[in-house]
């Protein structure tokens, strides 16, 4: 072996271009993480986990879930979560990565068109990589570049359209234009994919998500992640009978995969059903929340954020992490995101609001950003 010196060269490169990343560990008030309920480290699911083990919970799957990895926890969390989420089906899969790996890889066909928003997440283009259908993009929440690129598209096409889009974004914080995609699948006899993963447990009614009160339409497939939210892990992919049925006999990410631990299926069981017996949960963050948009306001002059996500846009990379180290060293865990995570030249402090910090902290964190800002070099 002669070692590994063109890794290390690309890793030196990235380092020169403040772009090298590292595992950090967790340090200083929460700004960082998706757990917004709060429910991650709670007494809540503490509880659960030891109630499921008293019940004889496995904390191992032994297999695969087409083996004898099948556990009953499995099946009553999908049989609730369809039931809660209004879909005829529901399948819980290890992550939302793999789960949206497996939806793309697998349902769209060949011959079919799978049109996603620019900004969708990584995991839709590396399953959009292993199917044969086609792909196309369309500008961002841009209702209408998508219905021309289908009117375009079906005039020399038979296929199948799916929409692929997030109802919230990661990174940008926004939301999209959710009934009116809906409604634009349905003119075309398109599938919508919604990916959820943000807004569950705190958007739509009582926590279920942006589309939830579409719930019912066969041609919407929804995606739910458990580790954000949720507090926990997995992923439930939910929707209609015969879509659930073909990822079970068809999705390498699920029949190869080691079935997730029953024990965090009986921990998602229990984060789902809090939404609806611990609402004050969700109040309480959409009041943070709007603390947080008021306070960026007042003492930063930042506007315009529409949900938990409170991107804060800087451009380069190295004056992004310079501001992400500054407020780290200040006891508040923000982290500085850099292409190719978002686009070249929108580097940026990505803010997220949980139920992890008070009101007083927000604000402190606020002030002391302003500060920071202001010191700042300026080119």
């Amino acid at each position: 072996m002669t070692g590994f010196a063109r890794h290390q060269g690309a890793l030196d490169l990235l380092k020169q271009r403040s772009r090298y990343r590292s595992l950090m560990p967790r340090a200083g008030h929460d700004f960082a993480s998706n757990d917004y309920l709060g429910l991650a480290g709670s007494d809540l699911l503490r509880e659960a986990a030891q109630a499921a083990l008293a019940r004889g919970v496995p904390v191992g799957a032994g297999g695969s879930r087409l083996l004898r990895g099948n556990d009953d926890e499995h099946s009553r969390l999908e049989e609730e979560a369809a039931a809660l989420f209004g879909t005829q089906r529901a399948l819980f899969m290890g992550g939302g990565f793999q789960a949206n790996t497996a939806i793309f890889a697998t349902l769209p066909a060949q011959g079919d068109l799978i049109l996603h928003d620019a900004l969708v997440h990584a995991s839709v283009h590396d399953g959009m990589r292993l199917g044969r259908a086609e792909t196309q993009s369309f500008a961002h929440n841009d209702v209408s570049a998508a219905d021309a690129a289908i009117l375009n598209w079906k005039a020399q096409n038979d296929g199948r359209v799916w929409i692929a889009i997030e109802t919230l974004y990661s990174m940008d914080g926004d939301r999209a234009p959710v009934a009116d995609f809906m409604a634009l699948a349905t003119r075309h006899d398109a599938v919508l994919v919604a990916d959820e993963a943000h807004a569950t447990g705190l958007w739509g009614q009582g926590g279920l998500g942006l589309t939830h009160e579409f719930s019912q339409n066969a041609n919407l497939l929804t995606l739910h992640t458990c580790g954000k939210g949720l507090g926990v892990s997995g992923a439930l992919i939910c929707g209609h009978s015969a879509l659930i049925d073909t990822l079970i006999n068809k999705a390498r990410g699920f029949i190869f995969a080691t079935a997730p631990s029953p024990l965090n299926a009986a921990l998602v069981r229990a984060a789902l059903a809090s939404l609806s017996s611990h609402p004050e949960h969700r109040d309480a963050a959409l009041n943070l929340q709007s603390h947080a948009h008021a306070e960026a306001q007042r003492l930063c002059g930042l506007s315009d954020f529409q949900s938990q996500i409170m991107p804060i846009v800087i451009g380069k990379d190295a004056p992004t992490m310079a501001l992400a180290a500054g407020l780290q060293a200040a006891g508040y865990d923000i982290r500085g995101i850099r292409p190719p995570t978002v686009p070249r030249g929108g580097s940026r402090l990505r803010i997220s609001i949980t139920r992890n910090v008070s009101a007083a902290i927000i604000t402190e964190m606020f002030a002391t950003l302003a500060r920071l800002m202001e010191d700042a070099p300026h080119d």
